[in-house]
C-alpha cells in the first residue's frame, strides 16, 4: 500500500498529561494548495481547535465528520483523552457530542482572551500558548470522574454488564456517568475504543483477520461492518 501523505502537514506534539491532554497538534495548508477535506473519525476525544482567531470545541463524534481547510489556513489544537474534557469545558461531554461550537459559548470572555493570546504568539509557538491557556483553566477545574480509567480499561476487555458489576454500579448509573464523561453510553464507547484499536493495528501492517481477532471483533466481516458504520467507508480506503 502506498503511504498516504496528508497535504496539511498534520503534526502531533506531546502535551502535559496532568490536564488530561493527549497531545497538541498543528496543520496548515499552503496558499498555493488546493482546498482539502479531511475525514475525521470517532476516537472518544475532544479537541479545542484554534483557527481564524477563534477556538472551536470539536467532538466527541459518533460518525465521520468532514473537516475542510482552505489554502492558507493554519490550525493549532489540543486533544483531551476520553473522559478528560468535561471539567475543563464546564459541561458534560454529551452536551458537545457531534458538535463544532465556539468555545465562547462555554467560557465567555475567557475564550476570547485565550484566542487573542494564541494570535499574539509567534506562529511556531501558538500551540504552546494554547496548551498554556488550557492548563491554566484545568488548574481551577474539578477533577474528572474517578471512574474514567476503570471504565476505559474495563470496556477494552469485558462486557458492559461485567464492567458495571466490577464497579458496583447499576447499568443505568454506568450509562449516566458515561454520557457525562465520554459523551457516549458505555456500549458506544466500547465500539469507538475497539475501532481505534483496530485502526492502530491495521496501520502497523497487521493482516486484517489478525486485526479483527486482536481488537475483539467476532470476525473480519464484523470488523468491516463496524468500520463502515463508524467511519463511513471501508477500512482499506480509510487507511
Amino acid at each position: 500500500m502506498q503511504e498516504y501523505v496528508n497535504p496539511t502537514g498534520y503534526h502531533e506534539m506531546p502535551a502535559p498529561r496532568r490536564a488530561g491532554l493527549v497531545c497538541s497538534w498543528t496543520a496548515a495548508l499552503p496558499p498555493a494548495a488546493t482546498p482539502f477535506v479531511q475525514r475525521v473519525v470517532p476516537d472518544g476525544c475532544v479537541d479545542l481547535i484554534w483557527s481564524d482567531a477563534e477556538i472551536l470545541v470539536a467532538g466527541p463524534d459518533t460518525g465521520p465528520i468532514p473537516a475542510a481547510m482552505r489554502p492558507g489556513d493554519s490550525v493549532v489544537a489540543v486533544r483531551f483523552a476520553p473522559g478528560a474534557a468535561p471539567p475543563v469545558l464546564g459541561v458534560p461531554a454529551d452536551a458537545v457530542r457531534d458538535a463544532r461550537l465556539s468555545l465562547r459559548e462555554l467560557w465567555g470572555a475567557d475564550a476570547e482572551r485565550l484566542a487573542a493570546e494564541v494570535v499574539a504568539a509567534e506562529p511556531d509557538a501558538r500551540h504552546t500558548a494554547l496548551v498554556a491557556g488550557v492548563m491554566a483553566r484545568a488548574a481551577g477545574a474539578a477533577p474528572a470522574d474517578p471512574l474514567v480509567p476503570a471504565v476505559v480499561s474495563g470496556l477494552a476487555r469485558s462486557s458492559v454488564r461485567a464492567v458495571s458489576d466490577d464497579l458496583g454500579l447499576g447499568e443505568r448509573q454506568l450509562r449516566r456517568r458515561s454520557l457525562a464523561a465520554f459523551g457516549y453510553g458505555p456500549k458506544t464507547l466500547q465500539r469507538v475504543l475497539r475501532f481505534q484499536r483496530a485502526l492502530r493495528l491495521a496501520r502497523a501492517g497487521e493482516p486484517l483477520a489478525d486485526v479483527a481477532y486482536a481488537a475483539g471483533y467476532a470476525d473480519q466481516a464484523h470488523l468491516s461492518h463496524e468500520v463502515r458504520d463508524l467511519a463511513g467507508e471501508p477500512l482499506g480506503a480509510l487507511l
